[in-house]
C-alpha cells in the first residue's frame, strides 16, 4: 500500500489536507510579513531577540501558551493520562499558579535590569563562568531535550493520525522512514519564519497559533468524550467515566483523581505522587520552567511594560487551566474505550504505547473536516513551540557567547546573521540527534519531566536567591551548579524506586542549604544600608509568618512520616489518617516547609544585616506591587484550581 492509499484508510480526505496546507501557508506568510522591519530597515539585536519590547497583554499571554504547549503535552501528556489518569494535570493547574508567583516576584525584578537573556543575568549577578555554564547547559538542554522530545512527539502524532505507522519513502537507493520526513518538515516550517523574524515573527503568529490549538483542542475533547457517550452524547460521556472509573471494579482507579494514592496505582503514583503534585517539588520544575528558561521568559522580557507583562501572565494563568480538559480528558476516553470492547469492536488501528492515545482518538472518532483542524491545532502545538526554541537557542548563543566572548564589538547586523546561523545549526544537531535519543520512548511526557528535573533544582536556588538574597555569592553559585547534575544522578541510581518529583525535592534541601551556608561564610562582601523602617517592619513580618509556617509544615511532615513508620501491619489507608497521608505523599511537605523557610531566610537577612555580596540586585518592596486587576485575576485563578481539587481529589 502506497502513502496515499494509507492516508486515505486512515479517513484523512481532501478537506482535511486543504486545512491544514491552507493554515501552515497563512502560517508562514504571517510570521514573514510579521517579521518584516518598518520600511526596510536593519533589525537591531533588541528588535530580533526582543521585539523591539512591544509585545501587549495578550501577545505575551498567547505566545507563552503557544511555546508551552506542544506535541509534549497533545501526545506525551495525553499518553500519561490513558496510562495513569488525569493527575498529570497537576503539572497544568499548578503551572497556572505559578504563573501568579513569577509575574509578581521575579519578572518585575528581570524587567527593572533591562535583561535580554537568563544567563546575562548570572553574569552580571555572579560572575562570567556561572553565566556561560547555564548558557552552554540551556543550549544542550534546548537541543538535545526540548527541540528533539517536540518534534519527534509530533511525528509520532502526525504518523499514527494519517496511519503512517512504519511507513518509508524510497528515494532511489535510499531509504528514509515517513517519521524523519515529518519532523525535518515539522524544523523547516518552524524555522523559515522563526530564523527569518526573531521574536515578533514567533510572538504575533503565537497569537493565531494559540487560537487553533485551543479551539481545535476542545473540539477534539467534545468528540473524544461523544465516543464514550455513544447515541446520548458528551455529556452522557462524562456520566459514564465518572460513574464507571469511580464505582465497581475500578473503585480504587487512579484514573480520575488529582491526588493518587500509592496503593491504589504504583505507576500513576510514580508519575505523580500524590499531595507531592500540589506541594512537592513540582514547584521547582515550574518555577524553572516558567520563571528561569529562555525560550518562555523571553515572552514577558519583551513585553511593552511590566504593566503589561504581568497582565500577559495572568491571561497564560487563564489559559493554561484550559488544557487538561483539551489534553487529559482525551487520554482517559482512550483508557475508558480500550477497557470496553463494544466500543473497540471495529476501530481502526490499536493503541501499542501509551503516547498513540490522542492520535489515535483522533484517527477514529474526529469527523471529516474536524480531522483537518484538529491536525492545524496539533501543527500549531508543535511548531509555535519549535519556533520559540530556535529564537532562544540564538539568543543565548548569540548574547551570551557569541557577543561576549568571540566578537564584543559585533554590529546589530552581524548579531542577527549569527542568530539565524545559530539556528540553522541547532535545527541539524536536533535532526541527527532525535531517534537516537528518543526512538525507544514509552512516555516521553515523564522522560522530559523525570530529566529536566536534574537541573531545575541548582537553577531555581542560583536564580530565585541570586534576584532575592543580598548575600547570595558567586562562590555558593558556583558549588551549587556543579554538584546539581551528580546529586541527581546519585539519587536516580540509590532512589531509583522513589518518585522523581519526591528525589528532586531531597535535592533541592541539600543544594539550599548548602547555596546559604556558603554564602554566609564567603567574606567577599561590602557594607550596605538598611531598608527603610517601614520596608523593615513588613520584612520581619512576613519573615515570622513564612519562618513559622514552613516549621509547622516541616515538623508536621516528619511526624506523620516517623508515625507511618511504626504503625502495625494492621492499619491501612481505608482505616488508619496516618496511614493514609502517608500513602499520599505527605513527605513532600518536608520540601515544601523547607522552601517557604528559605523565603524567610533571606527577608530576614535582607532586612537586618547591613553586609552584602559586592554585585547583589537592589530589591525595591516596590517592585512587588500590583495593580487590582492583577490581584482579582489571580484569586480567580486560585479558586478554579482549588475547586477542581476539591471536585477530583
Amino acid at each position: 500500500m502506497n502513502i496515499i492509499d494509507m492516508i486515505t484508510a486512515s479517513g484523512f480526505r481532501s478537506i482535511d489536507l486543504i486545512i491544514v496546507v491552507l493554515y501552515l501557508c497563512l502560517l508562514v506568510v504571517l510570521g514573514l510579513v510579521l517579521g518584516r522591519s518598518k520600511d526596510g530597515a536593519e533589525k537591531s539585536a533588541n528588535d530580533y531577540f526582543l521585539a523591539g519590547n512591544t509585545l501587549t497583554w495578550w501577545a505575551v499571554g498567547a505566545s507563552l501558551i503557544a511555546a508551552n504547549i506542544s506535541a509534549e503535552q497533545f501526545i506525551g501528556m495525553s499518553g500519561t493520562s490513558y496510562a495513569d489518569g488525569i493527575a498529570t494535570a497537576a503539572y497544568e493547574l499548578m503551572a497556572a499558579v505559578t504563573l501568579i508567583v513569577v509575574g509578581k516576584f521575579l519578572l518585575p525584578v528581570m524587567l527593572k535590569r533591562k535583561i535580554f537573556t537568563i544567563p546575562q543575568f548570572l553574569r552580571e549577578r555572579y560572575n562570567d563562568g556561572v553565566g556561560l555554564a547555564f548558557s552552554v547547559l540551556w543550549l544542550f538542554l534546548y537541543v538535545f531535550v526540548n527541540l528533539t522530545s517536540v518534534a519527534w512527539l509530533g511525528a509520532l502524532a502526525i504518523e499514527q493520525i494519517l496511519g503512517l505507522q512504519g511507513a518509508m519513502i524510497e528515494i532511489g537507493s535510499l531509504t528514509i522512514s515517513v517519521r524523519m520526513v515529518i519532523i525535518l518538515l515539522l524544523y523547516v516550517i518552524a524555522g523559515v519564519y522563526s530564523i527569518y523574524g526573531g521574536l515578533a515573527s514567533v510572538a504575533w503568529t503565537d497569537v493565531l497559533q494559540v487560537t487553533f490549538l485551543v479551539s481545535g483542542g476542545l473540539i477534539t475533547a467534545f468528540f473524544a468524550l461523544k465516543a464514550v457517550g455513544g447515541d446520548s452524547g458528551a455529556l452522557a460521556g462524562i456520566s459514564n467515566i465518572f460513574h464507571d472509573l469511580t464505582t465497581g471494579e475500578h473503585l480504587t482507579d487512579s484514573h480520575l483523581h488529582l491526588v493518587v494514592q500509592q496503593s491504589h496505582g504504583e505507576s500513576a503514583f510514580a508519575n505523580v505522587p500524590g499531595i507531592a503534585a500540589v506541594v512537592g517539588a513540582v514547584w521547582i520544575t515550574n518555577l524553572g520552567y516558567w520563571g528561569f528558561n529562555q525560550y518562555i521568559i523571553q515572552k514577558g522580557l519583551a513585553a511593552k511594560s511590566i504593566e503589561e507583562a504581568q497582565k500577559g501572565l495572568v491571561f497564560a494563568g487563564f489559559l493554561k487551566i484550559l488544557i487538561p480538559f483539551i489534553v487529559c480528558i482525551p487520554g482517559v476516553c482512550a483508557y475508558y474505550i480500550s477497557i470496553h470492547p463494544e466500543i473497540m469492536a471495529g476501530l481502526q488501528g490499536s493503541i501499542n504505547v501509551a503516547d498513540d492515545a490522542y492520535p489515535w482518538l483522533v484517527r477514529n472518532f474526529t469527523p471529516t473536516g474536524v480531522k483537518g483542524l484538529t491536525f492545524a491545532a496539533l501543527s500549531a502545538a508543535i511548531i509555535s513551540s519549535l519556533a520559540s526554541m530556535f529564537n532562544s537557542t540564538s539568543t543565548l548563543f548569540t548574547m551570551d557567547i557569541y557577543k561576549k566572548y568571540i566578537n564584543k564589538s559585533a554590529s546589530d547586523k552581524n548579531l542577527v546573521n549569527v542568530g539565524r546561523l545559530t539556528s540553522i545549526t541547532a535545527l541539524v544537531i536536533a535532526l541527527v540527534a532525535v531517534k537516537p535519543l528518543l526512538g525507544g520512548l514509552d512516555q516521553a511526557f515523564q522522560y522530559i519531566q523525570e530529566y529536566s528535573g536534574f537541573i531545575y533544582p541548582g537553577i531555581v536556588i542560583v536564580f530565585g536567591l541570586g534576584l532575592l538574597w543580598k548575600k547570595a555569592s558567586a562562590k555558593a553559585a558556583v558549588w551549587t551548579a556543579i554538584a546539581t547534575i551528580p546529586l541527581g544522578v546519585i539519587f536516580k541510581i540509590c532512589l531509583g524506586d522513589v518518585p522523581f518529583q519526591l528525589r528532586a525535592g531531597y535535592i533541592f534541601i541539600i543544594l539550599v542549604c548548602m547555596f546559604i551556608m556558603i554564602s554566609l561564610i564567603d567574606k567577599k562582601v561590602e557594607n550596605c544600608e538598611l531598608p527603610a523602617e517601614e520596608d523593615r517592619k513588613s520584612m520581619n513580618k512576613w519573615a515570622k509568618i513564612l519562618g513559622g509556617t514552613g516549621l509547622f509544615f516541616l515538623v508536621v511532615a516528619l511526624i506523620v512520616v516517623i508515625w507511618g513508620a511504626c504503625l502495625p501491619s494492621s492499619a491501612t489507608p481505608e482505616n488508619n489518617l496516618i496511614k493514609y497521608l502517608n500513602d499520599i505523599g505527605f513527605q513532600a511537605f518536608i520540601f515544601f516547609g523547607v522552601l517557604i523557610g528559605v523565603n524567610a531566610v533571606w527577608l530576614w537577612y535582607n532586612a537586618n544585616k547591613n553586609s552584602q555580596d559586592p554585585k547583589a540586585v537592589p530589591v525595591d518592596l516596590s517592585f512587588f506591587n500590583t495593580s487590582k486587576g492583577y490581584a482579582i485575576g489571580s484569586i480567580a485563578i486560585c479558586v478554579i484550581v482549588a475547586i477542581l481539587y476539591v471536585i477530583l481529589w
